[in-house]
């Protein structure tokens, strides 16, 4: 999972190719539930660079893209928003999959 160093890096992810993007934060409870299936579920969709955003470090990105519940995964091909799956709800490595798979 890449980890982008800057806001503009970040943005290079969405302007081209298809992308996973992992909204999650360091304190987020759900998002430790969930990390140590996202290596499964990326070897799943090798068609998507799965890129993890931490919510606490980019805001306006969050804010912008409306992240207001974390995990969440906005997915992305060449700059177009494809979908979305966001909710203050806990994920279950199983609903992710099938969002995924739905795309």
């Amino acid at each position: 999972m890449i980890r982008p160093e800057s806001l503009t890096e970040l943005a290079g992810y969405v302007a081209k190719g298809r992308h996973v993007f992992v909204f999650t934060a360091d304190w987020c409870g759900d998002c430790t539930v969930i990390k140590p299936y996202l290596p499964e579920i990326e070897a799943r969709f090798p068609d998507y660079t799965f890129v993890a955003v931490d919510r606490d470090r980019y805001p306006v990105v969050a804010q912008e893209w409306g992240i207001f519940g974390i995990p969440s995964f906005v997915v992305t091909a060449d700059g177009k928003e494809i979908g979305r799956l966001v909710s203050k709800q806990r994920k279950t490595k199983t609903e992710i999959m099938a969002f995924l798979q739905s795309l």
